[in-house]
């Protein structure tokens, strides 16, 4: 068989797979995406040689395809997080984002350095590239659906969303200690563009665009019934939108992606807060007569369900939590095909010349030294229970995010040398990261499940 017809096999086993699978694997301590990863490792160079990846030699490609699997995954996040903005609820997850990601770098660095035996500029991009939790293979840990009100998930996804942004100054620093970025005299153009600015303006430009396209979505729905179905066309041109209006701004899209999926779903919280607290509304013209009671026309059971959708899309009340519902549902849906694609890559690129002592030093302290400690100083006194800490100082998911840093890494002609070291420490760690949060994450989970029920407070 050519190799056309081999891709289209594969890709139909394994969406069928998973559609046939899915349920059962929830219940099971194994996550679909170990399923993946196996699954490009067996036809990649080590299994039946069928797709021939290099990171160094595709960084361009692989680049392009984790930035878009990782901005709808930031989308989707933040479509997911309900909490006004202003609630203490964001706290643990903004430090997290925050001193948690200076930490991190600083941690790996010296790893890098001493252990590693990488420059300065190349360990604190490994730690860059490592230090961002997973938006995309997360979702196990992560806010179910966004009236989930535990304080677990909502920081572990509050964390991935905000700081697959907040790496990009690090990233930065290190390419400019190497040469590849001008930092100024004493960092200062480091720190004013590439951390003041490029943060600040992107979370603006996200929340301007999720709140404009949102209103402006609403009010055509409700007061013309104009604007309504296509809300694939809806999620894509906002992801777009925000995220080409903070590069264009030199500011960081990652964050504006976020921001604009929170605000979007503000604007939904805000605008069915406001209906509901209207006494009196205007009388809306009953539906036309459909028929039932005629010998004209007879409904079937999908011309009702589109005539309802419909409805609701326009109906005063419901308009902003089916517009939110119907973002979040298609993006969704994308999110999980980008995640089978991406981890079969994965697969296809591991190797196992990779399997060195130096990398599974560097693994071990990563997930069992580097990411608990970062956790603990940076929420001292936030007011997470000691069981959250633990599990939040363990789910540190490294995945998509780490990827799209190093393919963006490895783009700027970055040493033969040291970036095949970088590459293999990042793959085998995010394989790994795969494997054992993923066989850990069910029982720990239902076990902290069973802990907390009916609990929604510290």
């Amino acid at each position: 068989m050519d190799q056309p017809t081999v891709w289209y096999l594969i890709v139909g086993f394994v969406f069928v797979l998973m559609a046939v699978a899915g349920s059962a694997l929830k219940r099971l301590p194994i996550s679909a995406a170990i399923l993946y990863l196996g699954i490009g490792f067996a036809i990649g160079p080590n299994g039946i040689a069928i797709l021939d990846l290099d990171f160094q030699r595709d960084a361009g490609i692989l680049e392009l395809l984790t930035e878009v699997a990782v901005i709808i995954s930031l989308f989707t996040a933040g479509l997911k997080l309900r909490a006004p903005v202003r609630s203490r609820v964001w706290i643990p997850a903004l430090r997290l984002a925050t001193l948690g990601m200076i930490i991190t770098v600083a941690l790996i660095a010296v790893v890098g350095v001493t252990l590693l035996d990488l420059s300065l500029g190349g360990a604190i991009l490994l730690g860059a590239v490592m230090a961002p939790t997973d938006p995309v293979l997360a979702s196990d840990v992560q806010t179910q659906h966004p009236y989930d009100r535990d304080r677990l998930r909502f920081s572990l996804t509050a964390e991935a969303g905000l700081n697959d942004g907040t790496a990009f100054p690090f990233v930065m620093l290190g390419l400019g200690l190497l040469g590849f970025h001008e930092l100024g005299a004493a960092g200062w153009r480091w720190f004013s563009i590439d951390l003041v600015w490029a943060t600040v303006a992107g979370l603006l430009v996200g929340a301007i665009s999720g709140t404009a396209v949102g209103r402006l979505i609403l009010y055509l729905r409700r007061e013309h019934n104009e604007a309504v179905g296509l809300d694939d066309f809806l999620t894509l041109g906002l992801i777009a939108l925000s995220y080409g209006a903070a590069l264009a701004i030199h500011s960081y899209g990652f964050l504006a992606v976020f921001a604009a999926g929170i605000a979007l779903r503000h604007v939904e919280q805000e605008s069915t807060a406001k209906e509901n607290n209207v006494r009196e509304e205007t009388a809306r013209p009953a539906p036309p007569d459909t028929g039932a009671n005629s010998n004209s026309t007879v409904m079937s059971p999908i011309d009702d369900l589109v005539e309802a959708d419909a409805a609701a899309a326009t109906d005063p009340k419901k308009a902003p939590a089916y517009m939110a519902r119907a973002v979040l549902q298609f993006n969704e849906s994308l999110e999980r095909m980008a995640e089978v694609a991406l981890v079969v890559f994965v697969g296809c690129l591991l190797d196992l010349s990779m399997l060195t002592w130096q990398a599974v030093l560097f693994v071990i302290l990563l997930m069992c030294i580097v990411r608990p400690i970062a956790a603990a100083v940076s929420l001292v006194k936030a007011g997470v229970s000691r069981d959250r800490l633990k599990l939040i100082g363990w789910f540190g998911v490294r995945g998509i995010g780490s990827l799209y840093y190093l393919a963006y890494v490895l783009s700027h002609d970055f040493p033969i040398a040291e970036g095949r070291q970088l590459a293999d420490l990042a793959l085998f760690a995010v394989a790994v990261s795969v494997v054992i949060h993923g066989t850990t994450v069910t029982p720990l989970m239902n076990r902290y499940g069973e802990r907390h029920k009916n609990k929604n407070t510290q």
